[in-house]
């Protein structure tokens, strides 16, 4: 059983510097005790002390972090088996395959669906973020060649995958400050694809035969080499096997403490379907258990899309709602005398009431309130969207300045404090809109500003 952070406290120096990314000595005892930081971010423990802690404050599955720049995708670090229990924090990464046999024009076509493989939602950029690298020739400069064209043209992170450590090797050296994820040691080439990974400081992913045995053996070599960023492939590629083996792989680091099990894992789907949309239905299994990076063989927005969404309803805490952020929204392209209607953001209502507002065709002005991320007619229950809170927030977000009218619709469901807040917002207006956001188009096309 792991340390309480009271008795982490105990044995750190207690001199609150903040080196550690968190600005006292508690927080950080805190953040050891469940699972969100390590040892190792404080400068200032003692040898004695690291002793003791170090098995016990160490996150069950390992942290690590592939790749630099707005791509780097950091997985691992997750200490629940369930997301409900607590959350999932860090999303896998999905990357596409390129190969060294591959013609010019099919890397440079993967190369441009990737970059135009991003979706706006919820305020974020959905949008894959790594690429893998394979050796398919034996050259070692063709691989490196190709890696670095594709980073240099994408940003994109990145895998290397090589069965020969030689390539493996050079192309590391050449791309070290890129920081891309080495693929792949196996018991044969443990030792010499450690000391490359230690060299370069990148993480390295091991491969199994096929059991969790043969992987357990290449871990616990790694680690005595003093490796810490290293990866799962079991070498299964049937997916059933799979399946299990990551739930095993996950259980007996969360629940039992296995450290030589408590390393992030890959998934190859474009290894275990014959086509793209089959790679999907891989991909979107280990989205949920619990791959830390899913490789396929394309990217293309028809088939990434539901993954990138699959992935973000997962990693989203679910005790906390999804939302948008409070603000002006433009709709169509409005002017000073288009109509103004305001709204909660929980962002499904903000979705669909956006979506309708853009359907209409009519140039309009929405107004997002923070109502923490509550519904409308939960957050009018809850005080949080009444005439005042309204009021307040239609006198400060500045779309006085940007109208001429003074007109202003609420939602249907909040008709109540429509009489509060013209009392709040003198001169103005109030409309009662539709309940059903469904009728906002017909509404907007009717409705004609004061």
């Amino acid at each position: 059983m792991g340390l309480t952070g009271i008795e982490i406290f105990k044995l750190l120096p207690k001199t609150n510097c903040g080196d550690c990314g968190v600005p006292t000595c508690l927080a950080f005892a805190m953040n050891l005790a469940a699972g969100k930081a390590e040892l190792d971010a404080c400068p200032h423990v003692s040898e004695a002390a690291k002793e003791k802690l170090a098995a016990d404050s160490a996150p069950p599955v390992r942290p690590l972090t592939v790749g630099t720049g707005e791509y780097a995708v950091k997985v691992g670090g997750e200490t629940v088996l369930f997301r409900h229990e607590k959350t999932f924090v860090n999303p896998p990464g999905l990357a596409t395959l390129v190969t060294t046999a591959e013609d010019a024009a099919s890397v440079d076509g993967k190369m441009a669906r990737f970059k135009a493989c991003q979706f706006e939602r919820v305020g974020l950029n959905l949008r894959p973020e790594m690429f893998a690298v394979q050796d398919a020739t034996g050259d070692a400069g063709a691989l490196t060649a190709l890696a670095k064209k594709i980073a240099d043209g994408t940003g994109a992170a990145l895998i290397l995958i090589s069965d020969k450590p030689d390539v493996l090797k050079a192309a590391a050296a050449e791309l070290k400050d890129k920081k891309p994820l080495l693929y792949a040691a196996t018991a044969d080439t443990a030792d010499e694809l450690g000391a490359v990974a230690k060299e370069t400081a990148c993480p390295l992913a091991v491969k199994g035969d096929g059991t969790l045995d043969s992987v357990i053996a290449v871990t616990e070599k790694l680690a005595a080499m003093g490796l810490k960023d290293i990866v799962i492939d079991t070498g299964t590629r049937d997916l059933k096997k799979a399946f299990e083996e990551q739930i095993q792989i996950r259980r007996a680091a969360i629940k039992n403490r296995f450290r030589p099990l408590g390393y992030p894992t890959i998934i190859f789907a474009n290894e275990m379907a014959d086509d793209l949309l089959n790679e999907a239905i891989v991909a979107a299994t280990f989205v949920a258990k619990y791959a830390a990076f899913i490789v396929m063989s394309d990217v293309k927005p028809e088939v990434h899309f539901p993954l990138l969404l699959e992935r973000l309803n997962i990693y989203t805490d679910p005790q906390r709602p999804m939302t948008a952020e409070q603000g002006i929204y433009p709709i169509n392209n409005p002017d000073e005398n288009s109509p103004v209607l305001v709204t909660c953001n929980f962002s499904l209502t903000y979705f669909i009431v956006s979506g309708e507002i853009e359907a209409s065709r009519v140039p309009s002005w929405l107004l997002v309130q923070d109502t923490e991320g509550l519904s409308v007619m939960t957050a009018w229950a809850a005080g949080k969207f009444n005439g005042e809170t309204v009021g307040t927030f239609v006198q400060k977000c500045g779309i006085m300045d940007k109208v001429k009218h003074k007109s202003i619709v609420i939602p249907g469901y909040a008709a109540a404090i429509s009489g509060e807040l013209e009392e709040e917002i003198p001169g103005w207006n109030v409309v009662v809109g539709p309940r059903e956001a469904s009728h906002i188009s017909k509404f907007l096309k009717e409705f004609k500003p004061q």
